[in-house]
């Protein structure tokens, strides 16, 4: 991973933790082409890796003949690790279980303001022409219907603290059962049924083939007038001319914290509408809370040296559906 990354990441009781199992050689690289790291590699049993490490691919097997494990201190491990990883039967881990928490916490944010008209009364605000809604029947999320696409690790969770809410639940996932989404106080419904009936859409289905443009211009027809659609899971899920369309048009509006392409282009429309919040791709775990997605890591270790199941497990045949 990156040095700075793994300042974060690895604090010094972090650190502490890891040296407590491992003998931890202290080499952090970028770049497995190096003397150093190829020395390091020779005696790695396990490899932790995290935002700016290098594709994993044969050539690095080759020079870490004893490497057993992987554990990844970030969410998704498919532009790090290719498929000889797991051919060779290394043990793979991801963090994404530690950085679900706060896209979780970032998408309830979303909906929360979504549903008092924050973006667009604090535009109209900053223009001079403050607006009561106080007593608008257009505004608040009790007796709201959210909806969410894939239930995820992040959608589950987007759906816990939502419970009790006052709101009504609906979930689309082609994975889950009907009594899993019961068991979640959703109820379980086609993606057409979804979109139709929602005051707020949430995403968090990952971006496969088939979830390519998932909301494409259909879709996003088949919206109520004032809904809004939050997507903090991956831009390709929405076809973004279609959206800038319909948001334009005033009919809907838009928390997007990811976009394709990623960034937008300056002066795209959707960054220009005041009912459309467009943030960097900021949901996931950053600053102080990457020390989460470390600790995951670490504590991964742990159990990989005591021989315990890994939390974040990832297998070869996981791959083709989740993000």
């Amino acid at each position: 991973m990156r040095q700075d990354v793994a300042a974060l990441a690895l604090p010094d009781d972090v650190r502490a933790r890891l040296d407590a199992v491992c003998d931890v050689p202290g080499l952090v690289v970028d770049d497995f082409g190096r003397p150093e790291a190829r020395k390091a590699l020779s005696r790695t049993d396990v490899l932790i890796s995290g935002w700016g490490c290098p594709a994993v691919d044969a050539s690095v097997l080759a020079d870490a003949p004893r490497l057993r494990a992987v554990l990844h201190a970030a969410g998704s491990v498919k532009h790090v690790l290719t498929p000889a990883v797991w051919e060779r039967g290394i043990t793979v881990s991801s963090a994404a279980p530690a950085n679900a928490a706060p896209v979780a916490d970032y998408t309830l944010a979303a909906i929360h303001l979504s549903a008092k008209r924050a973006f667009r009364t604090a535009a109209e605000y900053r223009a001079g022409r403050p607006q009561d809604l106080t007593v608008s029947p257009a505004t608040g999320l009790l007796d709201r219907t959210v909806g969410i696409v894939g239930a995820s690790k992040i959608g589950r969770l987007v759906l816990e603290r939502l419970a009790g809410a006052g709101v009504t639940l609906l979930v689309h996932d082609p994975y889950l059962e009907a009594a899993d989404a019961d068991a979640l106080g959703a109820r379980l419904v086609g993606l057409d049924e979804l979109l139709t009936g929602s005051d707020i859409v949430s995403l968090h289905a990952p971006l496969l083939p088939e979830t390519r443009n998932l909301i494409d211009a259909r879709a996003l027809g088949l919206l109520r007038d004032g809904a809004v659609l939050i997507n903090t899971a991956r831009g390709g899920l929405v076809d973004t001319e279609a959206l800038a369309e319909h948001c334009a048009a005033g009919r809907i509006e838009a928390v997007l914290d990811v976009t394709e392409p990623e960034p937008l282009p300056p002066g795209h429309l959707l960054l220009t509408l005041p009912h459309v919040l467009v943030t960097p791709h900021i949901a996931g775990a950053m600053g102080t809370e990457v020390r989460l997605l470390g600790a995951f890591a670490v504590a991964e270790t742990e159990r990989f040296a005591a021989g315990e199941r890994l939390l974040g497990e990832v297998r070869a045949e996981d791959l083709s559906r989740i993000a």
